[in-house]
């Protein structure tokens, strides 16, 4: 940590001189090392701690480039708000409480499910508390379950969505010429269920892990019927996306359930990292075209200071460094903290409040172009309650991964794995959106809640 705040110092000075490449330069490193600790401490690639130093610490390096005319010098309470971010965040993720927590929540489902068995006859005592149950005949009512559960979300998610193409009367992918028609193929409440195919992929890899492992057993298993299905299941949770020619949801899709086999194998390999890099560059270029976004117009939006910087740089530089600008707009123009409203929205959303009190929802959007509207994760909080709203938010989501982590390791639910994985993947991309204030997130951690509750554990 200390090495991080001389960084952040020193590329606080340099920035208010006005030499930008050498203050992004300085704390990029610093992020790069926190990730490298935690690594280091933990063995584990998709740390959640690690990971969001590395987003949003080094997200922020990318941003004090200053490559965009549109990028302006930070306040110094902007500057205080993304330290004290990383530093209550990581101090937080040091805590032991929420790993004696989630040792006593694994202890109290051990002892509820122990209580029913004696509760029941003899003859269902087995199938209760599973001690009975060979490995064999767990391992197939679980993939069993896992199966059901991407067959259930897929057949779900693909009627949404034909429902949606129906009403609204065009599929995006066929709509050339309109820059932004994703953002019109959307029906209140429907569009929820509709992208909760990102969930499928994730499954697939918890159902391929489940039993063995090896290259041979795997096609072995694809072979089969039910490998078969799964595979179909998976096929169409991956062509809605690019139908919706939606790039976020695909590469939600993909980078969960890379995060997932992670979390399950504990282990990569680069070979795996340029293979998934050959299918996903591919896939979001075309995506890009598909939506009509031309060269010229995302130059125009862009405003780079070099305007010969190849796209395929400025594209994703812009969808990271001008989120942090974003929040500088926030912290320089807000008049008035919306006291939580903000951070409420998915509270609105899911119970229809926000048709019947629009001034719940309605609050004016600070960033310094109209058509650049990403933001960090920190920027609801800061609306709620300003410099307050940032700590509070740092300790909390510091807390909840710390408890994650340990839940991880002690339940007996493959299915968790997914949930980490969808944290982690939130945690990867800290610089993008405001997630715990966005309806999707929770509707997502609903969704697989669900579906690990009806997978049921493997052991005690």
């Amino acid at each position: 940590m200390a090495f991080y705040l001389i960084c952040y110092a020193v590329s606080w000075i340099l920035a208010r001189q006005h030499v930008y490449m050498l203050s992004g330069l300085v704390l990029i490193p610093a992020a790069f090392w926190l990730y490298w600790k935690d690594y280091r401490e933990s063995g584990n690639l998709i740390n959640l701690k690690g990971l969001f130093c590395l987003s949003f610490a080094g997200g922020q390096g990318i941003s004090c480039l200053k490559l965009s005319r549109l990028q302006t010098d930070w306040s110094d309470l902007t500057w205080l708000c993304f330290l004290l971010a990383v530093v209550v965040f990581r101090l937080a993720g040091r805590w032991k409480g929420p790993d004696r927590l989630a040792g006593r929540m694994a202890r109290w489902r051990v002892l509820s499910r122990e209580k029913l068995s004696r509760e029941m006859l003899p003859g269902q005592r087995g199938l209760a508390s599973g001690q009975e149950e060979s490995p064999e005949k767990v391992c197939r009512r679980v993939k069993g379950r896992i199966l059901w559960a991407m067959g259930g979300i897929t057949l779900i998610s693909l009627a949404a969505f034909l429902l949606e193409a129906a009403v609204l009367g065009f599929i995006p992918m066929f709509s050339y010429g309109v820059p932004h028609a994703y953002s019109y193929f959307h029906i209140s409440g429907v569009h929820y269920f509709t992208v909760s195919c990102v969930l499928v992929p994730s499954l697939l890899v918890v159902w391929l892990e489940e039993d063995g492992k090896g290259a041979g057993r795997l096609w072995q298993r694809l072979k089969t019927v039910q490998g078969a299905a799964a595979l179909g299941f998976t096929a169409v949770s991956l062509a809605i996306p690019l139908l919706c020619v939606s790039r976020f949801q695909l590469i939600l899709a993909v980078g969960m359930a890379v995060f997932t086999f992670i979390s399950i194998s504990r282990r990569f390999r680069l070979k795996y990292v340029l293979i998934l890099l050959c299918c996903m560059v591919p896939a979001y270029l075309g995506l890009t075209v598909l939506r009509s976004h031309s060269v010229e117009y995302l130059n125009g939006i862009f405003e780079m200071k070099n305007g010969g910087t190849p796209i395929w740089i400025t594209q994703p530089y812009m969808y990271i460094a001008n989120n942090y600008d974003n929040f500088n707009c926030l912290v320089e123009q807000l008049p008035s903290f919306a006291m939580g409203l903000r951070m409420l929205f998915p509270l609105w959303a899911f119970t229809g409040l926000k048709f019947l009190a629009p001034g719940l929802v309605n609050f004016p959007l600070y960033v310094t172009k109209e058509e650049l509207t990403t933001v960090t994760i920190l920027y609801d909080s800061y609306y709620d309650f300003g410099v307050f709203g940032v700590i509070l938010f740092a300790l909390l989501l510091g807390l909840f991964c710390r408890l994650l982590s340990g839940l991880r390791e002690r339940l007996g639910n493959p299915v968790v794995h997914v949930i980490y994985a969808q944290i982690a993947m939130y945690m990867a991309l800290a610089f993008f959106t405001t997630w715990f204030s966005n309806p999707s997130t929770w509707f997502y951690l609903g969704a697989t809640v669900i579906a690990a509750v009806f997978v049921g554990w493997k052991r005690k």
